[in-house]
């Protein structure tokens, strides 16, 4: 049996693996991006996130709408391991209630009970022994970092201002301060290619084809039978889209699977009229720059996330607001460097993609991010937005970008829950004595004055997950309806965003998805 799978991203690479176990499988796993030698060595360097910079070869930069006024670069992982190969190292398991509100739709195999064996399989924990909660063996090393000077100063404030501290965020324990769990070892991002493919590298089962894009689906009347590559047409007995939220989702409507009306108008014949793409969810959040005493940079701090404090707005239960700690400037997060000339060196390695990359986005918040490329970022994300935003089609070429529109922001909550992060963000770093830089004291004077700084620092998280769901789209095995022998597998089939996230909640949809496979054969 074959079974081709696009997309060499977090949840690809963890579903080809398990895949590939089976003796009478095989697998084509296919990445438009780069593999093996050819992957820059600065990808695994965890103290900087180079790899995200817009532009960079090892990322697709599109455009996004976060506003209608304010457009924003989406960055996702072009090259085998995906996004795990390009970001923060992240790696927190989704909550007991985001696991609710899959099973919801999805069924039994998502309840937290069922999944915390899937979780416990798929890491190697260094810092708790197994157990009923945490994993030894699996193919994924978790580590926490020891606190430096600046992670203990931002504990003790925390707790000072009564937060309660979390030692393992990836336990039980109610959301608090505590040292992020994170797929770095020794300084090194352990990308899902790493921890899952290389195992599996030479074996006859698994034929990886990078450097090739996917256009369409290929049927046979309702049966999904191959994909349109840059190589020709792979075909399969079974067909798993996991290029990520973005890329799958394109695919599928693409391919004539999405809501009739929008299909109809570029011309695209209706395969199955399902939702793709109607109601996606992210973390909206928003870099607060600020600047500690003495000495910005710590030369030997391999964790550039090493803590964070996850806590209660008032409005939402389990932790519906993050505050994430840089120990590094941005300028150095994107570029590996402090020194400007050296970002704007990166950014002339590849002057044609790192403009097209920055094409229609703000030229005075390019400016002010500029400015303050040597504070500190003190990230300010809600993790469990109310809004929803929209991904479709601009045409019918499947190569071409697709319309992004996060819609934040505009339910009044969202506004209020973030404003509330923002305004304890800045008593944290007052407490550790800091300074903020880039918000002024008239702009926390008023929630209408709050509200309109918010609007124009206002990023995102990159969380996108639910344009292809659990329920309207797929069911809880990830196969799509109306479709014969077609998957999704990835953050696509996650109705809503994961409060924690959703790095690890990725790997888990490739090992869930790769179980119920199993199952159906």
């Amino acid at each position: 049996m074959t079974t081709v799978i696009v997309g060499a991203g977090t949840a690809g690479c963890a579903l080809a693996a398990r895949l590939s176990e089976e003796p009478d499988r095989h697998v084509v796993l296919i990445e438009a991006g780069v593999s093996g030698p050819e992957i820059p060595a600065e990808l695994r360097d965890a103290a900087s996130i180079r790899g995200a910079m817009p532009g960079h070869p090892a990322n697709w930069s599109f455009l996004g709408q976060l506003t209608p006024e304010l457009a924003y670069t989406v960055v996702r992982g072009k090259v085998v391991g995906g996004s795990s190969a390009i970001n923060g190292g992240y790696f927190i398991r989704a909550r007991r209630t985001d696991h609710d509100s899959w099973s919801d739709v999805g069924g039994r195999r998502w309840e937290y009970e069922n999944a915390l064996p899937v979780w416990r399989d798929l890491e190697s924990d260094r810092d708790f022994a197994a157990s009923d909660v945490h994993g030894g063996t699996g193919p994924v090393p978790v580590k926490r970092p020891e606190p430096g000077r600046l992670a203990q100063a931002f504990r003790g404030a925390a707790q000072s201002r009564g937060h309660r501290l979390e030692p393992d965020k990836n336990g039980e324990q109610p959301p608090g301060v505590g040292p992020v769990p994170s797929n770095i070892i020794d300084g090194v991002r352990v990308s899902a290619a790493m921890s899952y493919l290389a195992p599996h590298r030479g074996s006859a089962r698994l034929n990886l084809m990078p450097r090739t894009t996917v256009g369409r689906i290929v049927f046979e009347g309702s049966r999904a039978v191959g994909v349109e590559t840059s190589r020709g047409v792979i075909r399969g007995e079974e067909i798993v889209l996991a290029a990520g939220a973005i890329g799958s989702a394109r695919i599928l409507l693409a391919s004539g699977i999405g809501m009739p009306e929008d299909l109809e108008k570029l011309g695209i014949r209706v395969r199955s009229g399902v939702p793709v793409g109607a109601a996606f969810s992210d973390h909206p959040d928003i870099s607060l720059s600020w600047q500690p005493e003495g000495p910005l940079f710590d030369a030997d701090e391999r964790f550039a996330f090493p803590e964070a404090l996850n806590i209660d707005s008032g409005e939402h239960p389990e932790g519906d607001l993050e505050l994430l700690l840089s120990v590094k400037p941005l300028g150095y997060l994107l570029t590996g460097s402090l020194r400007l000339r050296d970002g704007m060196t990166a950014g002339l390695r590849h002057p044609v993609r790192s403009l097209r990359a920055v094409a229609g986005i703000s030229g005075r918040r390019a400016a002010a991010q500029i400015a303050h490329r040597d504070d500190l970022p003190l990230i300010v994300g809600l993790q469990a937005p109310t809004g929803r935003g929209r991904l479709s089609l601009r045409d019918a070429d499947p190569s071409a970008p697709p319309r992004i529109e996060y819609r934040y922001l505009e339910e009044e909550s969202d506004l209020s829950r973030l404003g509330a992060g923002i305004r304890e963000a800045v008593a944290l770093v007052e407490h550790m004595g800091g300074r903020v830089t880039e918000i002024a004291a008239a702009d926390l004077d008023s929630d209408v004055a709050l509200n309109a700084w918010m609007r124009s620092h206002l990023g995102t998280a990159i969380h996108m997950c639910g344009t292809a769901p659990m329920g309207p789209v797929v069911d809880g095995a990830g196969r799509v309806h109306g479709i014969e022998g077609l998957r999704v597998a990835d953050t696509s089939i996650l109705p809503v965003v994961p409060a924690r996230g959703p790095a690890a909640s990725a790997v888990l949809v490739g090992e869930i998805i790769a179980r119920a496979m199993r199952d159906d054969d």
